[in-house]
């Protein structure tokens, strides 16, 4: 029977800026279970209002959590029982709501799409209204929210030692896909034993491309279920919804992460499929759409949309 398990918003159950094999894991869970976890905004002091409630949580972790490579906060890991290097681990992504009344979004020196041409540093903080389910920009324009987790990964094999936490990579992680919301199953290859999966960095809204270096960065909970695959062998990120495939490609060239896309789409579609791949680059042609996952990430990312009735 499938067990519930809660990680709470202490310090002593995330980390700072980084992903690691050898991180002593929080939480030990079967196959199966569902985990609920909780997330403050990537960022430190710098980005917090002057005049608008600090969370006691939020602060704690500030206080707590000594300064890493990267600047995002990390729930985790989870270590699931009888996963093994070569492995894939299913996420079933079931929840993610807004646990804070604001976020952030701000122009940084030196990041972002164009960063010789903004040097004018800002940082604004939007308001979030829950019952109407929209946060209001300082200007008054009102975006519905629409959560997701900028972080999903597991550990990364143990000979890549600590990775910062900016850059995406085949383990995941910092990935900023606004596709990878409630409702969607993301697939990583696991390697190392128990998969030691982690989630951080919530995002209120995002559009592709997230060309400023933020989207709103605000805190989350959501909920997971992390199924163990014994079937499935995967080198790279891969994602589907009820309605679509989602190939992922990361790359420091935004061209070969487009290929990278492109190769994963057309690999799946064939495992699924009697097409050749020769259709199925075709299939890729006419019905895929690539789109700009992030820019600013290190390793740029492009995903595939491809819909299943096409298959």
């Amino acid at each position: 029977m499938a067990k519930h398990h809660e990680i709470p918003a202490t310090p002593d159950k995330m980390v700072l800026g980084y992903l690691d094999a050898t991180t002593p894991p929080v939480l030990e869970v079967d196959s199966g279970d569902t985990v609920t976890l909780h997330s403050f905004p990537a960022g430190g002091r710098e980005t917090l209002p002057d005049k608008l409630p600090i969370p006691a949580d939020y602060r704690a972790a500030l206080d707590a959590l000594p300064p890493g490579p990267g600047p995002h906060f990390i729930t985790g890991p989870v270590y699931v029982r009888g996963a093994q290097p070569g492995d894939t681990l299913q996420i079933d992504i079931l929840d993610a709501k807004v646990r804070m009344d604001w976020g952030f979004v701000s122009i940084m020196p030196l990041l972002g799409t164009l960063p010789d041409e903004f040097t004018e540093y800002e940082t604004i903080h939007p308001t979030v209204d829950h019952a109407r389910g929209v946060a209001t920009l300082p200007w008054g324009t009102e975006l519905a929210l629409e959560p997701f987790f900028g972080i999903i990964g597991v550990a990364p094999p143990k000979a890549w030692g600590r990775c910062g936490s900016p850059v995406p990579r085949a383990f995941g992680g910092n990935m900023d896909n606004k596709e990878l919301k409630a409702g969607t199953t993301l697939y990583l290859p696991v390697f190392n034993d128990g998969a030691l999966f982690m989630a951080g960095d919530g995002h209120g809204m995002q559009g592709d491309g997230e060309v400023c270096i933020t989207a709103l960065e605000i805190g989350l909970s959501g909920t997971f279920r992390l199924t163990v695959r014994k079937d499935m062998k995967l080198d790279f990120p891969f994602a589907e919804n009820a309605t679509h495939l989602m190939s992922i490609g990361l790359d420091e060239d935004l061209d070969d992460a487009a290929k990278q896309a492109v190769r994963e789409m057309v690999k799946h579609i064939c495992q699924r499929t009697n097409l050749s791949r020769n259709q199925a680059y075709m299939l890729c042609s006419l019905a895929g759409n690539l789109r700009v996952t992030q820019l600013v990430d290190g390793n740029k990312g492009v995903h595939m949309m491809l819909a299943k009735t096409h298959l």
